[in-house]
């Protein structure tokens, strides 16, 4: 997992109240119970619990003033909730609470996953076919999610069916607009633009919309994803979002973050998208993809409303983690990007 680091003042939880929950709500717990943060993350803040006779995960909403729909993380319990007995790699559900007056904030409990958290997409120091092995896990476990039938494992309601670019084009504007702090000419383009050139629907799935590396757990002594994680913005929704998103590493110059530009092919061991398409639509039966530079220019322009988020967080003194300010810093840059895919997709 994350690695962690101390627990500041306002992230501080009220342990008498939380073990007391948590011997009515997660079988077998035994107290007594510590805590640490983890220090990865910009959105629902998440502690590693240690006990004598094990270790869990907490995640919360924030505390403080939040943008509304936001942080939903009774949605997140619901799909590992389905997905954990599918054999689809989650952590184990262990309880979920709503009340807010326990913590301060709702929040769920989850078993603690051992393994790696890579953050780094080039995966430096790694052999070539160690690489394409990681990869090509990545792409698989993607495919398998889109595999899962809905309405099969409890889901069928999870989101509406259609119209998903149409609505999440309008959700992530209501939220960009919510979060505004400062004019940027090329969000006011894309939210004039995105919505007037809606590709068409190619299919409903349950998508992660996050789906990167760093939110994958991979075995400690291989290629095996054994957790997908952060699934805060799940929905039922059209596959190929969630498909581009994770293509747009491919398109992203490397940087110590998930970018692989330039850094694909034999000599590296990562597949080229060309092969990550390739085996992504073998694994779901799809016969290819559209022309993905509109896919791209969305999936930026939704980056660009989360991180406008995580900058009202900011100033409001309310954001999760300490590495926001660095974050924000790559807004402008961000929606710059978005609006060149936009113009390569005709605008």
């Amino acid at each position: 997992m994350n690695a962690t680091a101390a627990v500041g003042e306002r992230d501080r939880l009220d342990l008498d109240r939380l073990e007391a929950w948590m011997a009515g709500h997660v079988p077998g717990y035994a107290g007594p119970l510590s805590y640490a943060k983890f220090s990865g993350g910009q959105s629902n803040p998440t502690y590693r619990l240690d006990t004598p006779g094990g270790a869990y995960v907490l995640r919360r909403k924030p505390f403080g003033p939040i943008l509304p729909s936001a942080h939903a993380v009774d949605r997140e319990y619901r799909v590992i909730a389905a997905l954990h007995p599918t054999g689809f790699p989650v952590p184990q559900p262990l309880g979920l609470c709503e009340d807010g007056a326990v913590i301060g904030a709702p929040f769920y409990v989850m078993a603690l996953v051992e393994g790696r958290t890579l953050w780094d997409g080039a995966l430096p120091g790694m052999a070539a076919e160690a690489r394409r092995a990681h990869y090509e896990a990545m792409i698989d476990t993607l495919a398998a999610l889109h595999r899962i039938d809905p309405a099969a494992v409890g889901l069928g309601d999870y989101g509406r069916a259609g119209n998903y670019f149409e609505r999440q084009v309008a959700r992530w504007t209501k939220q960009y607009r919510a979060a505004e702090t400062d004019r940027i000419e090329a969000v006011d383009r894309l939210i004039d633009w995105l919505p007037r050139t809606l590709p068409p629907q190619t299919g409903v799935s349950i998508v992660h919309g996050d789906y990167r590396i760093d939110n994958l757990i991979f075995a400690p002594d291989g290629a095996e994803v054994r957790a997908v994680l952060d699934w805060e913005l799940s929905t039922l929704g059209d596959p190929l979002a969630d498909f581009s998103y994770l293509l747009m590493n491919w398109q992203t110059p490397p940087d110590g973050r998930a970018g692989i530009a330039g850094m694909t092919g034999a000599q590296t061991g990562i597949p080229t998208m060309e092969e990550a398409v390739a085996r992504y639509c073998a694994a779901t039966g799809r016969d290819g993809v559209p022309q993905l530079d509109w896919y791209f220019a969305y999936n930026l322009f939704r980056l660009v409303g989360i991180v406008q988020g995580i900058k009202r967080r900011m100033i409001d003194g309310n954001a999760s983690s300490a590495q926001a300010e660095q974050t924000v810093a790559r807004l402008p840059m961000l929606a710059a990007a978005a609006w060149h895919f936009a113009t390569r997709a005709g605008a």
